[in-house]
């Protein structure tokens, strides 16, 4: 299997490090996404996310399959968490390996992307004065 997708209340980057890596891949890129600790001037306190998970895997894993057919990768892993992020927490990782560079770092950007246009995940954020909900996934 060349593909792990997961949504998890914790995520772990090593665990997709450790996936991707192999030795007809010289190129491994790793992005990851972490609750920042401020928004437009305001404060951040903490994240929740909440997804629709059959919908949300399945989005996934149509991510993953495309950068395999159609990019070059190897192998590629897309973590996402659940739940409540404080800031410096990670809340998303990709991984992408591939036997160069290029297509790697070209895989990671298109899994993001992606994601967020595409993946029913949903995050609130928490500020000290208050809260919203963000569209930044459909």
């Amino acid at each position: 299997m060349n593909v792990l997708v997961k949504i998890a209340a914790d995520i772990n980057v090593q665990e997709a490090l450790n996936f991707v890596e192999s030795p007809d891949c010289g190129g491994v890129v790793l992005f990851v996404g972490n609750v920042r600790n401020e928004t437009q001037g305001r404060k951040v306190v903490k994240l929740f996310f909440e997804c629709y998970e059959p919908m949300a895997i399945a989005e996934m894993e149509k991510i993953a399959q495309h950068t395999i057919a159609t990019m070059g990768i190897s192998r590629i892993a897309i973590l996402h968490i659940t739940g409540e992020k404080f800031p410096g927490e990670t809340v998303v990782v990709i991984a992408a390996a591939a036997p160069h560079r290029g297509v790697a770092f070209e895989a990671c950007e298109y899994a993001i992307d992606t994601l967020k246009q595409t993946v029913p995940i949903w995050k609130k954020e928490f500020f000290e004065d208050g809260a919203i909900w963000v569209a930044a996934h459909p």
